[in-house]
């Protein structure tokens, strides 16, 4: 389908912008976690690890159209974005190999990785908008493919961050989903790297997404009778700070995050909330 006679052209050609930035800002936040493996990284390497984040994000695309898109125009318009990441992605590639580009090569990369993202995650049955088992599962999934694509696998704190960038993404996606002003390139790429739990005061009126950057999380894990409650800085916004401020702000999210957890480890191991001995947000 050509995406400039769609009716979602627009949507389109933001989607496959914030995907693309999407993904090389997760690929860099995956780096940092690992820079010792990252040093080991070939092209081919970087490239699957890549597009490991384009396969979840056409996933998550779809989950979410459904909410925003009529149910006839769905299958047009995923093959539209499958449409404008290939031409985006063109775009984004000139530059370091000119015109001789090969389309078609890219094309059938992103139909492969589009037919792949099927078979990997659409087995897994949830609504988007809600906590399920079966959603904490397709994205512990998606993190072990990441962790295994980065050399690392079963490295758990590239897992959680893989899951972080994917989750990260959601509000941003959903927003340009229901016609939004798209988030411009710092806050296009700057969606992966934060986190789940936003520094976003809820008393104040809410702008277009895309206008709210996720700077910082904390989230709680159960593993058997042991919770583990971590927090991760925007990297944009670590970079923004003095080392002063970083080692204040360290501090004092340890102390968040150690109350917090806690807090979670009552509730999930209380009777009343056994069901959310999967995992959560503190």
């Amino acid at each position: 389908m050509a995406t400039t006679k769609s009716p979602y052209s627009q949507q389109l050609r933001s989607l496959a912008e914030l995907m693309l930035a999407v993904a090389g800002e997760s690929v860099t936040v995956m780096k940092k976690h690992a820079p010792e493996q990252a040093l080991k990284l070939k092209r081919q390497d970087e490239w699957g690890l890549y597009l490991e984040f384009i396969k979840v994000m056409f996933n998550l695309t779809d989950r979410l159209s459904a909410f925003h898109i009529p149910i006839k125009d769905q299958p047009e318009f995923m093959n539209g974005l499958e449409d404008a990441v290939t031409a985006q992605l063109k775009t984004v590639l000139e530059p370091a190999f000119g015109s001789g580009v090969d389309q078609m090569e890219i094309m059938l990369t992103i139909g492969g990785a589009v037919a792949e993202s099927r078979q990997l995650y659409e087995r897994y049955r949830f609504s988007i908008t809600e906590d399920s088992k079966a959603k904490n599962e397709m994205f512990e999934a998606f993190g072990t493919r990441v962790a295994e694509a980065l050399g690392v696998a079963g490295n758990p704190q590239i897992t959680s961050a893989a899951t972080l960038c994917a989750t990260a993404v959601v509000p941003a996606i959903t927003a340009l989903l229901k016609g939004d002003a798209p988030p411009d390139a710092s806050g296009a790429a700057a969606q992966p790297a934060g986190t789940a739990a936003a520094g976003v005061d809820p008393a104040k009126p809410k702008g277009p997404a895309g206008n709210e950057i996720k700077l910082i999380s904390v989230m709680s894990n159960v593993t058997g009778e042991e919770v583990e409650t971590r927090w991760g800085l925007h990297p944009r916004f670590r970079q923004d700070l003095t080392a002063e401020e970083v080692q204040q702000l360290t501090k004092l999210m340890n102390r968040v995050a150690k109350v917090l957890g806690e807090r979670y480890a009552t509730v999930a191991f209380s009777d009343e909330w056994n069901s959310w001995h999967k995992a959560g947000h503190a």
